[in-house]
């Protein structure tokens, strides 16, 4: 793996890494002011949210980079710059469609999830709700084909910089939104939430203005490379979007991937829940728990993925125009072993602290850490799912993206309910897992098959990181059965010392291990060796 290719992925990987760490711990003061009821109305918006955006943005910084990577690789500068121009333009008036469609709507959604007649009045309050969050609509697009162009030219900063901005706005406006409402105002709870995902609008502003400012710094930098263009291809805009069209249908799938299996379990959850003895009230309680306040801490893991899904595809894509077969299984073996050794623990280590951590970010409750322990590990699945899906697309197999989504789905839609009448709460859970899983399996077949990769030496490593992660799993298991024999994981602070205490002797344990076995120096190379002469262990 280039040096390139890893100074992007851990720019892009830091930025996502600081904005999803942001995205989870706001949703303690977050809880706190607006509570169950409250972050149920709030996924309720944010489900469809998610999926329109994927679909409005139609997997623009993703298809973009890999279009822009493939020209700029054969020098052909204008191509790139010919898309970006008119992609502008494209994506403002896909926001502002996107935003109309989902607002007028969304009556229509909220009559899908509120089934009980009993709980009329509560329609209006997520159409409300979901009508806030439409407004983003408006502007996330437009910055979507702005990231990546520069995600093409490999230029991962401004990215970075710009997802980071973007959430500390919209989570500063979450926060003092639903405070002003709530205890300055006395106002309503749908008020409330409505201000805290109007929040999204206004991080995109934020967002939007570190764009246009890199835009403006290195412009001259890519002027620069249009003098270099070799001139011989003169595409047509038709030509550019039908090549962006093929890239982009795949993509948007692989973007919606979790929103609709989250959507899934917005429709089936509560009507089968109830059907089976549940109260209304009760069923939208633990559909809060599994679908935000366990789905917020379980995608933590996801975020090295999605970096390097960004960051995987300019590279993939090159290597495989140019038929660099060794090129492309280091980067695929790389990849793959750096991916697993990172989020295995940190799925597993979830799982076992489930207590603590809920009761940190939330309250003691013993249904949020039923199903955050069995949620957590599914982390791993959403993980590998999204890296796979990246890859497909760096070596012309998208196609299959959307047969391995699909069947997924499918999987999804047949298991749901059958199996949360068997197993409750449990039972979106498992198939989430059965489904995401099926997917995995198909695309690491098709990897197979059309890179002639082979995964002999992840398996190898793969084996050797599993007996490290049970090594660590068992130590911390031994250090949180002697803390909670006088730490309680029921009181904030007493389970916030145990989760540090824990974490550290895990993380201190396994990377212990990977420093010894030198792991550790054949997935990061050259790095470890200079960390370890600042921290001048001998290890």
């Amino acid at each position: 793996m280039s040096s390139k290719l890893l100074r992007g992925t851990f720019v892009l990987t830091s930025g996502t890494f600081i904005s999803k760490f942001l995205g989870l711990f706001y949703v303690i003061p977050f809880f706190a002011l607006v509570g169950n009821e409250g972050t149920a109305l709030y996924n309720y918006a944010y489900i469809p949210y998610t999926i329109f955006i994927s679909i409005a943005t139609a997997g623009i910084p993703a298809s973009v980079s890999k279009f822009i990577s493939k020209y700029n690789a054969i020098e052909e500068y204008a191509v790139g710059r010919k898309l970006f121009k008119t992609g502008l333009v494209l994506m403002a008036i896909t926001g502002i469609i996107s935003f109309l469609i989902l607002y007028i709507a969304a009556p229509t959604l909220a009559a899908m999830v509120i089934t009980d007649p009993d709980f009329i009045d509560h329609m209006a309050d997520v159409t409300t709700v979901i009508r806030a969050v439409s407004f983003a609509l408006i502007i996330i697009p437009f910055m979507s084909i702005i990231r990546g162009f520069f995600q093409g030219h490999q230029t991962m900063e401004p990215t970075a910089v710009s997802q980071v901005v973007e959430q500390i706005v919209r989570i500063a406006f979450v926060l003092a939104g639903a405070f002003i409402v709530l205890k300055v105002a006395q106002g309503s709870l749908v008020t409330a939430v409505s201000f805290s995902v109007f929040a999204a609008f206004i991080g995109g502003l934020g967002g939007l203005a570190v764009l246009l400012w890199y835009w403006v710094k290195k412009k001259p930098m890519f002027d620069e490379l249009l003098l270099q263009d070799r001139r011989t291809m003169d595409i047509s805009v038709k030509d550019i979007y039908k090549e962006i069209l093929l890239y982009s249908i795949p993509f948007v799938l692989v973007g919606i991937a979790n929103p609709l299996f989250q959507f899934i379990d917005q429709l089936t959850f509560n009507p089968t829940m109830v059907s089976i003895g549940y109260a209304f009230n009760d069923a939208e309680y633990a559909f809060s728990i599994l679908n935000f306040q366990s789905q917020k801490l379980v995608i933590i893991p996801v975020s090295l993925a999605t970096a390097f899904s960004l960051t995987l595809i300019p590279a993939i894509t090159k290597s495989y125009t140019e038929q660099d077969q060794l090129g492309l299984n280091r980067q695929l073996n790389q990849t793959f072993q750096v991916l697993t050794y990172l989020t295995l623990p940190a799925a597993l280590g979830l799982s076992l602290l489930a207590e603590p951590f809920y009761t940190v970010f939330y309250k003691p409750d013993a249904l949020g850490t039923e199903v955050l322990e069995a949620y957590a590990p599914i982390g791993m699945l959403f993980a590998l799912y999204a890296v796979t899906a990246a890859i497909l697309q760096g070596i012309d197999a998208q196609k299959f993206n959307i047969l391995s989504l699909l069947v997924g789905i499918l999987i999804k839609l047949s298991l749901n309910i059958p199996l949360m009448k068997m197993m409750e709460t449990k039972g979106a859970i498992l198939a989430t897992a059965i489904g995401y899983s099926t997917a995995i399996l198909i695309n690491l077949f098709v990897i197979k098959a059309f890179s002639k990769y082979r995964f002999r030496l992840v398996f190898r490593r793969g084996i050797l990181i599993i007996i490290f992660t049970a090594i660590m799993y068992f130590v911390t298991k031994l250090v949180y059965s002697l803390l909670t024999l006088f730490l309680s994981p029921d009181v904030k602070i007493e389970a916030l010392i145990i989760v540090i205490i824990c974490a550290l002797a895990g993380a201190g344990v396994y990377f212990f291990l990977g420093l010894k076995s030198k792991l550790v120096n054949f997935l990061f190379g050259a790095r470890v060796d200079r960390i370890k002469q600042k921290l001048r262990l001998k290890i």
